[in-house]
């Protein structure tokens, strides 16, 4: 898609009913898409600067850099909303290992308190991982398990623990996911809903009527079943449908894009085209 399709299609977008308005949605942006050749609250200034409000950030390892990244986004007014749990690929809550169990929880216990000290409401979680050593059965089992066992911590943080489904051959369903979240009954376990994720093997727009108000966060990205991911509106997304369907559930929060880092021309495309896609 060429810039002058991208605007009038852009410009078809803005033009839909009001009923597909989504102005209780704020787009944000990861941390890792900001240019890494600034210092932190350059980087972050140039993401308010461009007209992002918010961002999402991933775990560190040291308190001071936890520490170094409040202060730097407290310093350039952008608020941090969410945290990107690390580790839970390679040692998931899922495993029969006790070593990798113990690591994911460490990893989630870090990302709980890192999620307080920056005034963040939820933290990322890729819940399980199906593998050789790992039927579906077991890492729904396993996972609950141990999820359960986090939910005093984030009851003593106040903070959201958020389901995302991924390309991990678990919660293959929208159906799946739901009744996955259900079962902890509890208000700060909810979904992290991923629109380009699923697209190889299903319908975005399908899932947020299905997830609805469970849905806490949501991720941006743009899938092409013959490319394989691309720029936001230029993949196999149906963004009108997946604009209403946000509407038609009343999500408001934020929506962080997940994309390639770039340039400040390339990120204020990026927001302009969340803007367009999702009537902001």
């Amino acid at each position: 898609m060429n810039r002058r399709q991208w605007m009038v299609a852009a410009a078809s977008l803005a033009a839909m009913p009001s009923s597909a308005s989504n102005h209780g949605i704020e787009r944000a942006v990861l941390d890792s898409m900001l240019p890494r050749d600034m210092p932190l609250v350059d980087r972050y200034k140039l993401a308010v600067d461009i007209g992002f409000k918010s961002m999402e950030v991933r775990t560190v390892k040291e308190d001071s850099q936890a520490q170094a990244i409040h202060d730097a986004a407290q310093q350039s007014g952008l608020r941090i909303h969410s945290v990107m749990n690390q580790g839970h690929w390679q040692t998931p809550l899922s495993s029969p290992d006790p070593s990798e169990v113990d690591a994911c929880v460490a990893g989630m216990r870090a990302s709980l308190r890192q999620a307080e000290l920056f005034g963040a409401d939820a933290v990322l979680l890729v819940p399980a991982v199906v593998r050789d050593d790992t039927t579906y059965e077991q890492a729904w089992e396993r996972s609950q398990q141990e999820v359960r066992k986090l939910i005093p911590l984030a009851e003593k943080h106040d903070v959201t623990i958020a389901i995302e489904e991924v390309w991990n051959k678990f919660l293959l369903t929208a159906r799946d996911f739901r009744q996955y979240i259900d079962e902890f009954n509890h208000p700060l376990v909810r979904a992290y809903f991923d629109v380009g994720n699923i697209v190889h093997y299903a319908v975005p727009q399908h899932w947020i009527h299905e997830l609805g108000t469970r849905i806490v966060k949501v991720h941006l990205k743009d899938y092409s079943r013959n490319k394989g991911f691309v720029n936001l509106g230029e993949g196999s997304v149906n963004w009108p449908a997946v604009r209403q369907a946000f509407a038609d559930v009343g999500y408001t929060g934020e929506a962080t894009v997940e994309l390639r880092g770039g340039d400040r021309e390339y990120l204020a495309d990026l927001g302009q085209r969340v803007d367009n896609l999702l009537g902001l």
